[in-house]
């Protein structure tokens, strides 16, 4: 038997937590010394103890906690429902570093408000190119929202490049559209550049026309720290008499595996305000 201190340490627990299990009867003690108070426990109740941190941690209430071990459930419904929590936290830690990256790049923009230089902003023609492409629907032009949507349609778009055997493929360039539903939701093209006579099963293949005129600008990081890279186009525009003509285009010339290298080629149309 352990004495309660010991029982503590190997549940990784505190004592004050076991003497309020045991007072609520979520978790008695095996043996109370009739003497002196003192709870002992055996090393069998730690899977008992197991499985109340781990339903606690799933959100259920400690009388919930109670009514479910008293229905002695089991180890693989145990281990789904635990499983199930872990799935929903990392959906919920990727929400919030989504946000923090979008919090910061927000940040950024309000710091270099009159500061960001222009001086890189180049006005030039954008050949036409074929691709391969897939499309998706995003609710929304922010990071947030078209993230979520282009990273799986260029990993399908690639995948299905390879198991057609085409090779020589990219860079990438994404291009959006209006999706026409008047509810803000965006179109999201995302293709790269291959070979003439390319085919692959469920990608279109296409010329994308051309851009006559394009102010253009270098990004340089991941494309969630993008507005105030946009931001500082935005301002070249609006101050050296041009005007927006679309969506830019997104022109991805390095991808490394971690998206604090990536360099990617802002193009936006423009013309002669």
């Amino acid at each position: 038997m352990f004495t309660i201190g010991d029982f503590a340490r190997y549940g990784r627990v505190s004592v004050r937590m076991l003497r309020h299990y045991d007072a609520i009867g979520l978790l008695r003690p095996a043996r109370v010394d009739p003497y002196s108070g003192y709870r002992h426990y055996t090393a069998d109740q730690l899977a008992r103890l197991n499985r109340v941190i781990a339903l606690k941690d799933l959100g259920f209430t400690l009388e919930q906690v109670g009514a479910i071990l008293d229905d002695e459930i089991g180890a693989d419904e145990l281990r789904g429902m635990l499983r199930l929590r872990q799935a929903e936290l990392e959906s919920a830690l990727d929400a919030a570093r989504a946000r923090l990256a979008q919090v910061g790049a927000r940040l950024r923009a309000i710091e270099s408000e009159g500061h960001m230089s222009t001086q890189d902003v180049v006005v030039k023609r954008i050949p036409a190119v074929r691709i391969a492409e897939l499309s998706g629907t995003a609710a929304s032009f922010g990071p947030k929202d078209i993230t979520p949507v282009i990273g799986p349609l260029y990993e399908e778009l690639c995948a299905r490049l390879e198991r057609a055997g085409v090779t020589g493929f990219g860079p990438g360039i994404a291009y959006y559209e209006d999706a026409g539903q008047g509810d803000g939701s965006i179109v999201v093209h995302a293709g790269t550049s291959v070979p003439e006579g390319t085919a692959a099963e469920g990608v279109r293949v296409h010329v994308l026309p051309g851009v006559e005129e394009a102010a253009t600008i270098v990004h340089r990081g991941s494309m969630d720290a993008i507005l105030p890279t946009e931001q500082a186009l935005a301002a070249w525009i609006g101050t050296n008499g041009y005007q927006s003509a679309g969506y830019a285009r997104e022109l991805y010339l390095e991808c490394p595996e971690d998206p604090a290298g990536w360099v990617t080629e802002i193009q936006e149309p423009v013309t002669r305000a």
